[in-house]
């Protein structure tokens, strides 16, 4: 009788197994991952939380477009011309700010299906002034791009109208304007950006620290520098000169964050005290798995290094997508790793970071 139930157990274990590597299998055929985003981008559409231009739908959009170039979808084209006719195509009100133009990175890709000047002209008048205008700045707003964040926002759009516009002078002054960031926020010793300054400067002789002594470095806005290191890269031209700078930047923070990947594949609010934070946060992590998914699809990232990495992660990003399509883990806005986060905490900017990503994981050949 022992003999049997032991024989029962081994056979339940090994179905167990088979099962899960079946459903493993799942996640990443492409038309589970179409189903998917089809569902993600319907929820949040029925579920919109700010202003059309607001800085968190410029990163939503961003996915709502991977979504229809990836699903061909009719309906998803569809809202991306409602975005556009509802905001008369216009960036938010604040010319000098990053976040108000994040949502011409959608414009500018509708332009190049519609091919209608009305789509891009107020980015181009808006971009216009801030060429040229003085910068109101205060406090620790030193420079134009002061806080890691406005990596996503700033240059990707504005390099993306340089190259459908011809204009190389976009692409220069993008350039000029990352390095100032970059040189500002990027610690070239553990290869990850500091959010803004104050987690740069001592105050009183002590920099903030995490409660491990480790430095502060939020999952959120590393992950919006690898997200638009990768939307630069695709808009830049394969031959201009400044793309070595972007692709070695990928690399370095590529390899520091697959020492940093969690086993459940995700990453943590904080990058050096995982043990401080609830589960994983699904923007940081979505924004990740999205930049080493184009890495290896382009080339640019070791295959047999990365995969592992992005299948963990994928895995890990659509435990937290519940069954009507609302996405989950994921950190409220701020500017610093938070804990006040679980399994029904969305944002526009997580769903954007998902469909991100499964653009990606659909293209690779596993």
């Amino acid at each position: 009788m022992k003999k049997i139930i032991a024989l029962l157990i081994l056979v339940f274990i090994v179905f167990a197994g088979f099962a899960r590597t079946e459903n493993t299998k799942r996640l990443f055929a492409a038309g589970n991952i179409k189903r998917t985003m089809k569902k993600v981008t319907a929820w949040q559409l029925k579920n919109p939380k700010h202003a059309p231009t607001d800085w968190t739908n410029g990163a939503f959009y961003a996915g709502v477009t991977a979504a229809w170039e990836t699903t061909k979808s009719k309906a998803i084209y569809q809202s991306l011309l409602d975005l556009g006719k509802s905001t008369g195509w216009k960036p938010g009100k604040r010319w000098y700010h990053a976040d108000d133009i994040a949502i011409c990175q959608t414009y500018v890709d509708v332009y190049k299906v519609e091919k209608k000047q009305e789509m891009i002209q107020p980015f181009i008048d808006t971009l216009a002034i801030f060429m040229k205008k003085p910068y109101p700045t205060k406090g620790i707003e030193v420079i134009k791009w002061w806080w890691c964040d406005a990596l996503f926002m700033g240059p990707p759009a504005i390099v993306k109208l340089g190259a459908v516009t011809g204009n190389s002078s976009y692409f220069a002054y993008s350039d000029q304007l990352y390095k100032e960031t970059y040189n500002l926020l990027y610690d070239k010793e553990e290869h990850l950006f500091a959010r803004d300054l104050k987690y740069v400067i001592k105050n009183d002789g002590k920099d903030i620290r995490e409660a491990n002594g480790k430095k502060i470095f939020w999952s959120r806005g590393n992950g919006w520098v690898m997200g638009g290191l990768v939307r630069i890269l695709q808009a830049l031209p394969a031959n201009y000169a400044g793309r070595g700078f972007y692709i070695q930047l990928l690399k370095e923070m590529s390899a520091r964050l697959k020492e940093l990947q969690q086993a459940d594949g995700l990453w943590r609010a904080s990058l050096l005290d995982p043990d401080s934070y609830p589960g994983g946060e699904v923007s940081g992590s979505g924004f990740d798995c999205y930049a080493i998914a184009w890495g290896i699809n382009n080339g640019i990232l070791d295959k047999a290094t990365y995969l592992p990495v992005v299948e963990k992660a994928w895995i890990g990003l659509n435990k937290c997508v519940q069954k009507d399509g609302l996405v989950g883990w994921v950190q409220p806005i701020g500017a610093d790793p938070k804990k006040n986060f679980n399994a029904d905490s969305w944002e526009v900017y997580g769903s954007g970071a998902f469909l991100l990503a499964g653009s990606e994981v659909i293209k690779l050949k596993r």
